[in-house]
């Protein structure tokens, strides 16, 4: 019966000491490089030492750490309801405060060079999720001088695409960008399909010549394999599987802002609206998407379950053994 008891009390220890390894843990997702993200940008320029004067100010806002915590501009609990979630004036962050400088509204951001017709988009996957991309254009006027608002943005997302496959760690789909001219945004959408979750991007491009700012904006650089590797031990998110295409999923919204001081074809006809549920996870494109499913807590639990089992196993062995002495 003690034998009984003791399996029964390591079990119990067990499951709640691995159980809890999942709480608080965060997996790093990914952002848009092509076109560069803002939060990209201002990345690979540097959280320490940004060049330019709009990541300056960014990172003035919002300190270093959104910038080394670039892959995780979040909604943890989005399904969808992005425009209930978000506010106008913080669509770069996601309303998320940790963020709050992707926000500040100037014609000065670093932009990429974009022509109107058919484009290839990448989108760095860190930790890859099933899920669906939609890519919103600004309205022909608009003003990066003034914060973004959802009706700053076409109706209609003018690329969609459901589980697009992953080239060298990066998302890469097709989509064709409508007319424009001048300094405008697209603003992606990442909903999972095996979560709630969702992530969200401003990049700042230019059609043709620059009209926006008294001077051209610099151009968006996206961070290297080397940067984004050298930046892992300054982020306080995990970077499971970077590029392997087999990380771990799940990851919650990030807290607060430090102190500034601190540290598959695109669908181009696509009708959902921003606030629209994700499609269906799936795809017929014939290429598999890098294994993903369940929460933060999914590896620890595997864990977790192994061990309990492995103790269990010690228990009743030492148990059989002393039956077998008594004999």
């Amino acid at each position: 019966m003690g034998s009984r008891r003791a399996a029964v009390a390591v079990t119990a220890v067990a499951v709640v000491g691995f159980s809890g390894l999942g709480s608080g843990v965060g997996f790093a997702h990914g952002s848009m490089t092509d076109p560069v993200s803002r939060v990209s940008a201002c990345y690979a320029e540097g959280p320490e030492a940004p060049r330019s004067a709009a990541c300056k100010a960014a990172v003035a806002a919002s300190g270093t750490q959104a910038f080394y915590d670039w892959n995780a501009v979040n909604i943890a609990n989005a399904a969808g309801k992005h425009r209930e979630l978000i506010p106008d004036g913080k669509l770069c962050s996601a309303g998320n405060d940790k963020y709050r400088g992707l926000d500040l509204a100037r014609a000065d951001w670093p932009a990429s060079r974009l022509a109107s017709g058919a484009h290839t988009f990448r989108y760095k996957g860190t930790a890859p999720h099933k899920g669906s991309f939609a890519l919103y254009v600004t309205k022909d006027g608009y003003d990066p001088s003034k914060p973004l608002k959802w009706s700053d943005l076409e109706a209609r997302p003018f690329a969609t695409v459901t589980d697009p496959r992953m080239e060298g760690g990066d998302y890469v789909f097709q989509g064709t960008v409508p007319k424009k001219s001048g300094r405008h945004l697209i603003y992606s959408i990442w909903q999972r399909s095996d979560s709630p979750e969702a992530f969200y991007t401003c990049s700042d491009v230019v059609f043709g010549k620059d009209s926006g700012g008294t001077a051209p904006a610099p151009t968006a650089s996206a961070p290297s394999e080397k940067q984004i590797e050298d930046g892992k031990d300054e982020s306080s998110v995990e970077h499971g599987g970077h590029g392997d295409g087999h990380a771990a999923t799940g990851a919650g919204k990030t807290g607060a802002a430090p102190a500034p001081s601190g540290r598959p074809t695109a669908d181009a006809t696509a009708t959902a609206a921003p606030n629209a549920p994700a499609p269906a996870a799936g795809s017929d494109s014939g290429v598999v998407l890098a294994e993903t499913g369940g929460d933060a807590t999914t590896p620890y639990l595997a864990m977790g379950g192994a061990a309990v089992l492995a103790l269990g196993a010690v228990v009743l062995f030492g148990t059989a053994r002393r039956r077998r002495a008594e004999r």
